[in-house]
């Protein structure tokens, strides 16, 4: 029971207080000017101001609450490290056992455990501040008498506690003579153009108590998995590494250096990025062999795409045209054909011949040198008009040698529609196509082609071959046998998906990833990884998987649909995992290559660090001792060289509260009546 006096003025305390005042002031007057009596009118007065306060003798009876302490115990990745396991094991029951034993102050003891993050979720690393910050909001914060942390000290939710009404405590794991080196990315690009050097800045870095030596470190340098460049640079010094990318698409840069004798981890000697390599201005030579109403179609599509440069010829005049005008007064541009066809051609992504038909512009010679250019690695495509059927088709010419389709010289004049053929639903070039539009318009010109190689992947007028794709040898070649798919783009009968497809086709022709035949894609979510294979084959095989301890598995495709078959698996290692079906090969990241519960392992965070010195907290190595618990009073230093200390907050909940008045209403006018009364006969005298 505690007992106290309490007031509940009957007035606000301001008409209070200036009533206060002015008594004080007429007293004042009173006592200067010597008049009788003036004491007694004060004290009345006084009587009067003390009776507006209404005092009353209060009587509380209080239960008292027990202190709350929080022990957060990190059973993150990271604990797993060498001695840091051991000392939780030991420091744990002997602090707990030390709170349960404070006698003279009860303490509630809630332990708070922190574990890793399950991967794939927000927040990675050690979400330590999180939860205590959830275990603190359930409590009432005049209870809490402190936390104490036992952890490495590395914490990953910087933002998530800034501000604690008791000490804050860390009992540090680890070793004093622990010591780490790391990879540190300072800038690393999210692409680069194929076949230049991608730069990579970087530096190695060293922590805690590190060894005297020699201050340089070896690091590794692979793209996909493939062969190791090796480089020998100083440790804490930034460095510029040169690599080139090997193809478009997703490149895997892997970057290592060797565990260091005595390093605590090598958990964060490596780093995996993933690098966008993408293909410079992309060079198009588009030969018109004559003008007409598809030519500004092509031109169009090309012109529209940022990443490509046209280089666009129409042969307006050939040399065997002879109509009496002199040359001087020609406008005309020269055709460059030795400069285009002999000294730059592979500088071309792609050539289109549009309707070209032989005139002697191009000599035999340059258009052999073509289908060497395409051996090669160069890319042709022929959209065929009439003359593709007659003499002066480039099929008489030494390209027929990449050609995979010839002419039987058969022109069809009639309408047809275009269709998808059952290869062509599979081929990234056409599939799809059919849901990418309405009805489609007919078109009214076709070569008959036969075909030789490749693939048709559309068919038109009697079943005849449209659209045929081929490879030979390391290049690319496809012929269009119609010079009506302007039609489309004009809206002829309700048009088509004129501009996808030849989109497409310019796309394929210039070895578009996205556009392979063959192709086996994976990713990963966190340690589960989809693997999808398309292909233009009816069946393919299992696949093999190799980890980066080298650890094989193997993994059998089911098919989702025409020419895609899938599977999925688990793995466990974090790293590159190479995955081949026998005839293609495919490389995924899993993970990162550093866990953040690893990238830095030694030392202390500066947030937390900054918390527990906010809070009048204490630091402890657990490597020297567990320390004592003691409690001490709010307001005094509570810790000390081996002890940590933990306030009383003397907190308590009110169970019943009695108020006596200290003076009846009747005794102060009784009072105050006399007092008044003796005060006018005394002034009377």
């Amino acid at each position: 029971m505690v007992s106290s006096i309490s007031y509940a003025p009957l007035i606000g305390w301001e008409l209070l207080s200036g009533l206060a005042v002015l008594n004080l002031s007429v007293l004042a007057i009173a006592a200067w000017f010597g008049l009788r009596g003036w004491l007694l009118r004060g004290l009345a007065a006084t009587l009067l101001l003390g009776a507006l306060l209404n005092p009353s003798y209060k009587q509380e009876d209080r239960t008292p609450l027990s202190d709350i302490v929080f022990v957060v115990i990190d059973e993150t990745a990271s604990q797993t490290l060498p001695a840091r396991s051991d000392q939780m094991q030991t420091a744990v029951p002997a602090i707990v056992e030390q709170l349960e034993r404070q006698a003279d102050a009860p303490l509630d003891v809630v332990t708070v455990i922190v574990r890793d993050t399950p991967e794939g979720m927000a927040g990675q690393g050690t979400m330590l501040l999180a939860a205590l910050n959830d275990a603190v909001t359930q409590v009432a914060s005049n209870r809490i008498a402190g936390a104490i942390i036992l952890s490495d000290g590395r914490i990953h939710d910087l933002q998530a506690l800034r501000e604690f009404p008791a000490p804050v405590h860390l009992l540090q794991t680890g070793r004093m003579q622990d010591w780490d080196r790391r990879i540190v990315m300072e800038n690393a690009p999210a692409f680069g153009i194929v076949g230049e050097a991608l730069e990579i800045k970087l530096r190695i870095e060293d922590s805690g108590t590190v060894p005297v030596g020699p201050r340089l470190a070896t690091i590794f340098a692979s793209i996909d998995g493939g062969a190791e460049q090796r480089y020998q640079i100083p440790v804490g010094e930034s460095v510029t590494l040169s690599l080139p990318l090997q193809h478009a698409g997703i490149n895997l840069l892997d970057l290592r250096t060797p565990a260091a004798n005595g390093e605590i981890t090598d958990r964060n000697n490596r780093a995996i990025l993933p690098i966008n390599g993408v293909r410079d201005r992309l060079r198009v030579l588009l030969v018109s062999g004559e003008p007409y109403a598809g030519e500004r179609t092509w031109r169009n599509l090309l012109r529209a795409d940022a990443s490509v440069d046209l280089v666009h010829f129409t042969i307006l005049r050939p040399p065997q045209k002879q109509d009496g005008v002199p040359v001087s007064e020609l406008s005309l541009i020269a055709f460059p054909t030795r400069e285009l066809f002999m000294e730059k051609i592979n500088d071309f992504d792609l050539i289109i011949f549009d309707r070209y038909r032989r005139r002697g512009i191009l000599p035999d010679l340059y258009l052999e040198n073509t289908a060497r250019y395409v051996r090669d690695g160069g890319a042709v495509l022929l959209v065929a008009g009439p003359a593709f059927a007659e003499v002066e088709s480039l099929a008489r010419s030494p390209m027929r040698a990449v050609l995979p389709a010839l002419p039987t010289g058969r022109v069809i004049e009639e309408g047809y529609l275009p269709r998808i053929t059952d290869v062509g639903r599979q081929h990234p070039v056409t599939a799809g196509l059919e849901n990418t539009a309405g009805d489609w318009g007919r078109w009214l010109r076709q070569i008959d082609l036969q075909p030789r190689s490749g693939h048709v992947t559309m068919e038109g007028a009697l079943g005849k071959p449209l659209l045929v794709l081929d490879r030979v040898e390391r290049g690319r070649i496809a012929i269009l046998a119609s010079d009506h798919a302007w039609l489309w783009s004009r809206g002829f009968e309700g048009g088509g998906p004129q501009l996808e497809l030849l989109r497409r086709l310019a796309h394929w022709l210039m070895k578009e990833p996205e556009l392979e035949e063959e192709v086996l894609s994976a990713t990963a979510f966190g340690k589960h990884i989809n693997v999808e294979r398309r292909s233009l084959g009816d069946a393919v095989s299992g696949l093999t998987f190799i980890g980066p301890s080298g650890l094989q598995g193997t993994s059998e495709l089911s098919a989702i649909s025409a020419g895609r078959w899938h599977t999925e698996f688990d793995v466990e290692e974090n790293g590159i995992y190479r995955i081949s079906d026998g005839t293609i090969e495919t490389v995924v990241a899993v993970g990162p290559a550093s866990p953040r519960e690893f990238e830095q392992p030694v030392g202390v965070s500066p947030e937390l660090l900054e918390l527990v010195a906010n809070t009048g907290g204490g630091l402890f190595q657990l490597e020297d001792a567990t320390p004592d618990v003691r409690r001490t009073r709010m307001g005094r230093v509570a810790k000390g060289s081996n002890w940590l200390g933990l306030p009383r907050r003397e907190a308590y909940t009110v169970e019943d509260i009695r108020l006596t008045p200290l003076a009846p209403g009747w005794l102060i006018l009784l009072m105050v009546s006399m007092l008044s009364l003796i005060a006018w006969r005394f002034e009377g005298r």
